[in-house]
This record gives structure tokens, sequence and C-alpha cells, in this order.
């Protein structure tokens, strides 16, 4: 069986070579079938083919499927369609997912946007006359397609006309899409509100019912894969089945649960690491029946292997990287860990090692859990850097605590929703008792996420620096020949960890003033201390969770609290992380600007504010404020009409160092600020609007003469930072830092 885990992991390899130039990685799959000094030249062979296979198949897939869409990317053009899925509101109205059929060619996959009026009434299996200004992944590799291609979205549509019919029953393959619709109605009909977001989330993967305060609790207590539909969830149904048939019957067992686990995939929607478990599982069944063994790294690849020829830029998928990831880390590693953390009793023979398993249950089952999540971890943690640039170190201890509470919850809220189709009476008396689990959950989640560094933000040069020296301590020890203590390496990681943290505190805390520009992709937050005072400048981003990234960075250097939180203005990528920002950590004041028609972001944030007491100042003439040795400037909104005009500019005086921050001021607002703001030369200027073109204009830059130019943002559409801004920087003479380019941007000032 190891040979076709050869082919597999070399097929992927070839497929991840191409889709996403991940070199290292592509070279790395097959190196374990290759190690093996027997046949080793018959693996090779097999290597060889799974690497052509590979190559051939993802050059395949781009000229059928993406050139079959490529050839429609740009026209106005009508194409019928089916609908897949339920539709969903969007920032600017509804979208929904269709499967389109052009004349000639393949079936594919879209995603239509409109207006809310006729998308929201449409219903899965709908036939569809579409005509859409259609939009194709380019052939050049773009972020904005990186997604969307990982979900099998081949087009997107811009719906400009619309007729749709409705069959006389639903089509076979719309049913799944309404046992989720009708999961979900069951719950929240048999569930009390507080509890009934979770067992959705749980069954179902739809998150919409979690407020974002639980969500982030969730998050931060390394909880958050329990609500996005894996393989755990998976477990949970097998196990459910397995009790209910009885595990003796290993005939009837797999005819029960084959069957449970295909439904179940095509209701959630066919997730990479539902499919993963779903694969693992039945092999597991089917082995014994087949008379054939089941070989754990041979499922995964094989699984593996299915998806990708299903589709090769399902590997973009942060959840297929993260399920193989922590799946190949639980094999490799946690074995070993839980063999070191029970070795006394393993070492036990015969009657004595049955006495010890008897005395010390609670002990073994500890050290599987730890054991499972700190595998699970080996290799998910860089990813979850590279991804979202958190860790949650409390992880192990909320796992060990709530799974089983998860588990419970899972199963029993899948009964209680199936009773509560079949008899509601029934259902809403089982769902106020099991609707205690969810709640509980919840409450143990918020509870450990409260910890000082439950997650730490790993920004910065010492704890980058950290992690690869972990991880290059333990791959040192576990190619050692000789004699290995597994403790040497556990205590100089965490002499390596907590040093980088002290170094990490004292380099915020170093010197009279630090300011920190966030990397929170296209958006802007900014911090800055100066002595023990911390002010937020813009808490926002249009794909990041700005709120929870400052949150998280200020807990890593020791801030709990805010003693100003600055809105220039209430756009979303400037302030739709402040919620989360007022949730996480204690807000002293907020300063937002004072216009005519606030926007409704604005509202929800002044309520917001008013219901935690905080102290707000609404900005409508030029305030001076005393920051610690500094001077805080707000220069009221110089325009008019549009938010980015009526926003506020700051300025931040200590000593000889100062500041400029525009936010999302024009040309027209920067010059009224030279001529009106009585502006001082500046070292730093935080270029306004992400660096767009109308932007860091010529009278600005004379006006300040700035040193140095930071641009906060990250992939978008709107060519920011423009070519013309950047020139015009560079001819000023600026230092350009860029956090698309170069992360989190800190400058200390002694």
């Amino acid at each position: 069986m190891r040979r076709l885990m050869a082919v597999a992991a070399a097929f992927a390899g070839a497929v991840f070579l191409t889709c996403q130039g991940v070199w290292m990685l592509a070279l790395a799959l097959p190196l374990p079938v290759l190690l093996k000094k027997e046949d080793r030249w018959c693996r090779c062979a097999l290597v060889c083919l799974g690497v052509a296979a590979g190559l051939t198949w993802t050059a395949g897939y781009n000229a059928y499927f993406l050139g079959a869409a490529r050839a429609l990317g740009g026209q106005r053009t009508q194409l019928a369609a089916s609908v897949t899925d339920w539709p969903y509101e969007t920032a600017y109205g509804a979208g929904v997912e269709v499967r389109v059929s052009p004349e000639t060619g393949p079936a594919l996959r879209a995603t239509l946007y409109g207006d809310m009026e006729p998308l929201m009434d449409l219903r899965p299996g709908d036939a569809l006359g579409v005509t859409a200004v259609w939009e194709a992944p380019p052939v050049r590799r773009s972020e904005g397609w990186i997604y969307r291609l990982s979900q099998g979205v081949h087009l997107t549509g811009d719906v400009k006309e619309l007729e749709w019919e409705r069959p006389a029953a639903v089509p076979l393959r719309a049913l799944p899409a309404y046992w989720s619709q009708a999961i979900k109605g069951a719950v929240g009909e048999a569930f009390p509100a507080e509890g009934a977001g979770l067992v959705i989330a749980l069954l179902t993967g739809d998150k919409s019912g979690l407020s974002s305060a639980d969500y982030d609790a969730l998050r931060r207590a390394g909880l958050a894969h329990a609500v996005a539909v894996s393989g755990l969830h998976m477990g949970f149904l097998v196990q459910l089945a397995v009790a209910l048939t009885g595990s003796r019957y290993r005939r009837r067992t797999a005819l029960v649960v084959l069957p449970l686990m295909l439904c179940y995939v095509l209701m959630v929607g066919g997730t990479p690491s539902v499919v993963r478990a779903a694969v693992m599982n039945g092999l597991l069944l089917l082995g014994p029946l087949l008379g054939r063994e089941n070989d754990a790294p041979t499922s995964l690849s094989l699984a593996l292997l299915l998806l990708l020829l299903q589709d090769p830029y399902a590997c973009l998928s942060v959840s297929l990287q993260l399920s193989f990831a922590s799946v190949t880390g639980i094999l490799a590693f946690s074995g070993r860990m839980q063999e070191a953390m029970t070795g006394g009793l393993s070492r036990k023979e015969g009657p004595e090692r049955e006495g010890a398993d008897r005395r010390h249950p609670l002990w073994r089952w500890i050290a599987a859990s730890l054991s499972v999540t700190m595998g699970a971890m080996a290799f998910t943690v860089p990813l979850l850097v590279g991804y979202f640039g958190t860790v949650s170190l409390i992880s192990p201890v909320s796992n060990l605590l709530c799974l089983p509470l998860l588990q419970l919850t899972f199963q029993g809220g899948l009964l209680t929703a199936l009773l509560q189709i079949l008899c509601p009476a029934l259902g809403s008396a089982l769902g106020q008792v099991v609707g205690l689990l969810p709640r509980l959950v919840l409450y143990l989640a918020s509870r450990l996420a409260a910890f000082p560094l439950a997650d730490v933000a790993v920004q910065g040069p010492y704890l980058m620096a950290a992690l690869a020296g972990v991880y290059l301590l333990w791959i040192g020890y576990l190619m050692w020949r000789g004699p290995r203590r597994p403790l040497v390496p556990v205590c100089c990681s965490l002499i390596v960890l907590t040093t980088a943290m002290m170094l990490n505190v004292s380099a915020y805390w170093w010197g009279s003033l630090t300011m920190t520009v966030l990397d929170v992709g296209q958006g802007q937050c900014i911090i800055l201390r100066c002595g023990e005072r911390v002010a937020v400048v813009d808490c926002g981003s249009s794909g990041e969770d700005a709120g929870s990234l400052a949150a998280g960075y200020l807990s890593t250097v020791g801030v709990e609290r805010v003693d100003l939180l600055v809105l220039t203005h209430c756009h979303d990528d400037h302030a739709n992380g402040a919620q989360t920002l007022l949730e996480r950590l204690e807000v002293s004041a907020m300063a937002v600007p004072q216009v005519a028609e606030p926007p409704a972001l604005q509202g929800e944030l002044l309520a917001a504010a008013e219901e935690r007491g905080l102290q707000v100042v609404q900005v409508g003439e030029d305030m001076v404020l005393e920051f610690g040795d500094a001077l805080l400037t707000l220069y009221a909104p110089l325009g008019s009409g549009d938010t980015n005009e009526e926003g506020l500019s700051l300025l931040c005086e200590a000593g000889d160092f100062s500041t400029l921050i525009t936010g999302d001021a024009d040309q027209e607002v920067e010059s009224r600020l030279v001529k009106y703001g009585h502006l001082p030369e500046v070292d730093v200027l935080v270029a306004g609007h992400h660096g767009s073109k109308n932007a860091a204009s010529l009278p600005l830059l004379a006006a300040v003469a700035p040193e140095t130019a930071v641009i906060s943002c990250g992939y978008n559409t709107y060519g920011h930072p423009a070519p013309e801004t950047l020139l015009r920087l560079s001819q000023a003479g600026c230092d350009i830092y860029r956090t698309d380019l170069q992360g989190t941007v800190t400058i200390s000032v002694r």
C-alpha cells in the first residue's frame, strides 16, 4: 500500500508546485517513501510517475475548465445555470452559488452577485437564465482569485438580467442543501437562542449564528476548528453511528456508517477536511471486510489524491492545508508523545500493566488528549502564523476540557434536530437539556480566552526567529542518532520562546515613543505608545480581523488597557475591528469625527461605547491632547459630502520626533490641511488612503518633508499603492515601508 502513497504524495507535490509554487513542499512530499532502502528504484519510478501525472492533470484542468472560463471573461452574455446553494447577503447586495452551462465546453461553478430582491428569492435547484458580465481568473496568479479557486469557483458574474423557474420537484443534486437547511431550522426551534448558534456551527459549519464575541473567544482559546466542519465532526458522527449499531458487527456497521458519512459530506458541502476524514474512516471500515490492513499514511495520501483529482486548486484551500497538516502531525508524533507521557505505565508487563491501566485511566486519557493536540499543532502552527499571525498557547488545555463537551454537543444536537423534525414536542424538550452543553462550552471558551497570553500575536523578528529556531531544534533532535532525552529540547524550546517574548516586550517598551503600523491587510491600524500611555489610531481591514490582531499584539507585549481609540473615519477598512477591540481590551476614551450624517458603523460604535461607559469625543474642531510626554493634535474634518473627506487627521509630537496620519484624506483635503493646519516638518508620514494616487500630494510632501513614509495596505483591486504615489514619495527623499511587503512596521524613538 505504501506504493500508492508514493504515487499520491508525488502527484500532490506536483499539483502544489504548479498551483502554489511551493517548491520545497513539492520536493518534500515524496521524501518519506524514498528514504526507505527497500525497493528504492521502484519507489523512485513511482514518484516520477506521480509527478508526471500531477503536472499533466493540472495542465489539463487549466486548459479544459479555466480555459472555458477565460473564454467568457469580460463578456456580457446570457448563460443557463442552476442554483447549487442558498443565497446570502453581501456588503453590497446578495450572492449565490450556481453551476453554469455554456453552449460548448464543461459546466462551470460560478458566484453571482447582484441586488438582494431577485437573488435572495432563489432556492437550490432553481433553473436560471442569467445575463451577467462575467469575470474569470487571470492567467497570472492573482491573490483575489486564490480563495475562489480554492473553493472550486471558475467564474463570477455581475447580474444584469435574471429569469428563473422553480422545478416541480427538488433535483437530486440540490437535496443536501435542503437537508442542511432543515437541520438549521430544527436546531433553531429546539434549542435556546444562547446555544443554537454553536450547535448549528458544529453540525453544518454555518457560523453566522455565532456572535463575534463568541467566535473570537473560541478562536483565542484554540477551538475555532470546532466550528469549521472537519474530520473532528466526522469522528463524532462515526462514533455515534457505531455506538447505535454495535461495534461487534463490522459488516452491519459498515453498511450503516458508509452511507451516513456520504450524506454528511454532501450536506456540509464536501469541505476538504470532511472528505479527508470520510476517505480515511471509509477505508478503516472497509479494510477488514476486504481482507486488507488499514494503513493511515496511505489512507491520508489517497484522500489528498482524490481531492486534487477532483480539483487541483483545492490545494489553495487553507482548510485543506490545515486538515492534512494536523493529521500528518498526529500520525507522526502523537503516538510517540503519548508513549513518552505514559512511559512508566507502558513498560509494565502482564497483570502489573493491567493493574496500572486501571489505576491511571485519567492520566492515560489526559496524555492521549494532550498528545493529539500537540501533534496536530506540530505542522499547523507555521500555517496559522503565516495566514492569521496568531497562535493559541492555551489550545491544549482548551481541547482537553472542551472536546468531550463538544462531542456530546454534536451528537446530542444531531439527535435533537432529527427528533425535532419527527416529533417537535419531544425535540424541544430534549433541546432544553442538551442546550446546556453549548452554553457551557461558550462559557469555558470565554474564561480560557481571558487568560493572559491565551493567544499570542507572532509578529516581529524575535518571535519569528524563535519559532524557526524551535523547529530547527526539534528537527535536529529527531535526526540525532544517539541517545535522546525529550526533556532537553522541551526545556530549550521553552527557554528560546520565553526569551523571544521578553525581547519582544522589551523592544516595544524601549524608548520614549513607539509607533507600530500593524499588518492588517487592506486596512489600517496604528498603535502609539508614549511612556505608559497607549493610543490606537484606526482599527479596520477589508480582509483581516483587525480588532483581534490589535488586541492580540497588545496583549503579547503586556498591554491590557488602551487610553484612546481614534477613528479617522468609519469605513470598514478603518473601523470594523473597533467593536472587537472594545470587547477584548479596556478602552478609556474614543474620538470620532463629527459629521452631519454619520455612517451606520459609527452609530453602532457610539452605542457600544456608551454601553461600556467610554468617554466619547466627536471632533468638530481641532484639539490638542496630552499623551504622556507627547502631544496629540486631532484635526477636525476639512471636507464634506464623502466619508473619506470628513475624516480626522492626527499629528503626534514627542520631543524632536513627529508623525502625521491623514486617514483617507485626498489631495483636496491635504491642501486644506496644509493651509489651515500649521503643520510642522515630520519624521514619519503614514500615507493617506493606503497610498492611492490621490494621496501624499506634492503640497503636503513639500510642507511636512517626511524622512520616512509608511503605507498600510494589502491585496486590493484599487491599485493601492499607486505607482505615481510611490514615485512622489521616492522623489521627496522618503524611505518607504509597506505592510504588504515588510509586514508590521515598528518605529521606536529614544
